[in-house]
């Protein structure tokens, strides 16, 4: 029996999925949590669909070996192929983080036109268009998938002369497509946010799934009568299949905030 004072266990496969993290703590401030980036592996965008739910799997019985009462997916890739076989698999509430960014697409496109930035694996999996146009039938899509910006965001290149170049290539195509909505379709992609902004302009809404995510989290374990007590201050626990101190160097850059430990849990 699961209670409030069980963590929450969140994986992505690197760093990205601390803009995931730093929504659940601000929104949840008395859960703990566990976060586990799969650094070794880091991109899962360009690997098999049956890789990705291997690592999946892994990622979510580490996990599962801290007691965690809640799983998240922080990871669009994963969450395309892997989500579906995760709750088959485990006997907790696992929840992606593609269909809180959806919700929100349906809310913020005002004309429908919707640019979906995501890794290879996402964009092939054809999951946004999927799930976009079953709440929005009208809806034009542009796809773009965007392979790069996970290692310019893990490289810590947020805001680089190449950065920018690349961010310009990928997103050429779909200028002057009166666009009015861009989803960040990778967890590590709000990390570029600001060179991305400037590509399209201060007119077009940016969706990124990690305040969504945290919503429905929160109303999950509300559900479930197993929230925390949100009096206290939560503890955070983190931890990668390599290189530690990038990892640590990086989060603390990202979240603000100290990192007083990231333990290496090799794969």
């Amino acid at each position: 029996m699961k209670t409030g004072s069980h963590a929450i266990g969140v994986f992505d496969s690197g760093i990205g999925g601390l803009t995931v993290m730093r929504a659940i703590v601000d929104a949840l401030p008395g859960e703990d949590v566990i976060y586990f980036g799969d650094t070794a592996r880091v991109p899962y965008g360009d690997k098999s669909p049956d890789t990705i739910i291997r690592y999946s799997i892994e990622n979510a019985i580490f996990l599962m070996e801290h007691d965690i009462k809640l799983l998240v997916v922080a990871c669009n890739t994963a969450s395309a192929y892997s989500l579906e076989k995760l709750r088959k698999i485990f006997n907790i509430p696992v929840i992606g983080v593609i269909a809180p960014a959806v919700k929100t697409v349906a809310t913020m496109s005002k004309n429908h036109k919707i640019a979906v930035l995501g890794t290879k694996g996402t964009i092939l999996s054809g999951i946004y268009q999927q799930e976009i146009l079953s709440v929005l039938p009208d809806a034009e899509i542009f796809p773009v998938s965007c392979p790069l910006f996970v290692p310019l965001a893990e490289e810590g290149l947020l805001d680089h002369p190449a950065t920018s170049l690349i961010v310009e290539e990928y997103l050429k195509d779909i200028k002057g497509k009166d666009i009015d909505t861009v989803v960040l379709g990778c967890t590590h992609y709000p990390l570029l946010r600001e060179v991305i902004r400037r590509e399209f302009g201060e007119n077009v809404t940016l969706v990124d799934s990690a305040t969504a995510c945290a919503g429905a989290i929160k109303d999950t374990l509300s559900t479930l009568g197993i929230l925390a007590d949100d009096t206290s201050h939560g503890s955070r626990k983190y931890y990668v299949s390599d290189d530690p101190e990038h990892f640590r160097s990086l989060g603390e850059a990202f979240l603000g905030e100290n990192i007083s430990d990231v333990m290496l849990q090799p794969k």
